[in-house]
């Protein structure tokens, strides 16, 4: 193969930093980071309350985190896909 061939999507090769590929991803669907910060909030909530769980046990204090942090993620896909399918359906130009 030759090096000198068009990128297939020029767009996505320009950007090379990950900076620059992070903010143009946040931009595109910007409830799918929204997600992951959640997630990660809910993990961290949750380390810090496993000292502090008093007499419940671990298993069920993992249990409880793990459906907190899960629907929270799904929450965010979710009102991502409601938000793609308005933009395109509803604020959809006329044809």
């Amino acid at each position: 193969m030759s090096s000198n061939q068009e990128p297939v999507f020029p767009e996505y090769e320009t950007d090379t930093s990950q900076t620059s590929k992070l903010i143009r991803k946040f931009k595109e669907t910007p409830f799918v980071p929204i997600g992951m910060a959640g997630f990660a909030a809910v993990v961290g909530y949750g380390l810090y309350r496993l000292k502090h769980r008093g007499e419940m046990k671990m298993s069920l204090h993992l249990i409880h985190m793990r459906v907190a942090a899960q629907g929270f993620v799904v929450g965010a896909l979710t009102c991502g896909v409601l938000y793609s399918m308005f933009r395109e359906h509803v604020l959809k130009p006329k044809e």
